[in-house]
C-alpha cells in the first residue's frame, strides 16, 4: 500500500483520488498513520466481508467440533514456538 505525508495528499488529491481507484493509499501525519483512503468499491467490500464474519463464541457446535479436530500440517510445527 503506498503511503504518502498529509501535506503531499493535499496537494496532489487528484492524483491519489485516482490511485485509489486502483489501490488503498495510507495517509500519514508525522510518521503515524492517521487515514487511509479507499474507493467505494472497496470500501463496500470491506463491509460485507466485515458482515460476513462472526464472533468465536457464536460458533455453531458443529463448527466448533471440526476446528477441535482439526490437526495442523507437520511442516508448520515450528510454529508452535510463537504459542509460548
Amino acid at each position: 500500500m503506498p503511503t504518502v505525508g498529509a501535506l503531499e495528499f493535499q496537494r496532489k488529491f487528484g492524483e491519489f483520488q485516482h490511485q485509489a481507484q486502483r489501490e488503498p493509499v495510507e495517509i500519514t501525519r508525522h510518521g503515524r498513520r492517521e487515514y487511509v483512503l479507499l474507493s467505494a468499491d472497496h470500501y463496500d467490500w470491506l463491509r460485507a466481508a466485515a458482515q460476513r464474519s462472526h464472533r468465536t463464541e457464536d460458533v455453531s457446535d458443529v463448527v466448533l467440533a471440526a476446528v477441535e479436530r482439526a490437526e495442523m500440517d507437520p511442516e508448520h510445527a515450528h510454529l508452535d514456538e510463537l504459542l509460548k
